[in-house]
């Protein structure tokens, strides 16, 4: 019974520090969240599908499509791997000189940030070693995409809704304040 005790003790302490890491470094649990999400369900299509190879999981609707993007979003600046990559260490670069400002702002325009840089970085991982991204998901009315691309535009969308509701109303807090 004690050792039934001990080893519960164990799991509630182990759940407790899950917790707590990731409330007070939520924007880490993020950012390596997105990036491991992301390699493995990639690892994963490239282990089991062949380049072109599509299976569809929902006929006509969805499917798993294995594409190899040499390009952007899209496929435009198809073949411009150094540009793209030069460019995606770029936004990287900047990213993490201005995070310390970005701590201190609005919750929504950090994990925005937090989103497109992870999915910078694991799109760049792909660049880096491949010279291509790996895209998968094929909902056939839009080009086929992957983890990554959705944290970029999961992330652009919450830094739009920051920019143009939240952060106002931080302005007119901080306004009203001096007066």
């Amino acid at each position: 019974m004690t050792m039934l005790v001990q080893f519960l003790k164990k799991i509630l302490l182990i759940v407790e520090l899950a917790f707590v890491i990731l409330f007070v470094h939520r924007d880490k649990v993020l950012f390596f969240g997105v990036v491991a999400l992301d390699q493995f369900t990639k690892a994963l299509v490239m282990k089991s599908m062949v380049p072109g190879e599509s299976i569809p999981l929902v006929e006509d609707f969805f499917h798993l499509t294995y594409v190899l993007n040499p390009g952007a979003a899209f496929g435009i600046l198809s073949n411009q791997r150094m540009f793209l990559m030069v460019t995606g260490a770029v936004l990287i670069l900047a990213t993490a000189y201005f995070y310390p400002l970005l701590k201190k702002s609005d919750a929504c325009l950090r994990f925005g940030t937090t989103a497109i840089l992870s999915g910078a970085v694991a799109n760049l991982i792909d660049r880096v070693q491949t010279g291509y991204v790996v895209d998968f998901f094929d909902f056939r009315i839009w080009p086929v995409f992957n983890v990554a691309d959705i944290a970029i535009v999961a992330g652009m969308g919450l830094m739009i809704y920051a920019i143009l509701f939240r952060l106002d109303d931080e302005v007119s807090d901080i306004e009203g304040a001096r007066q």
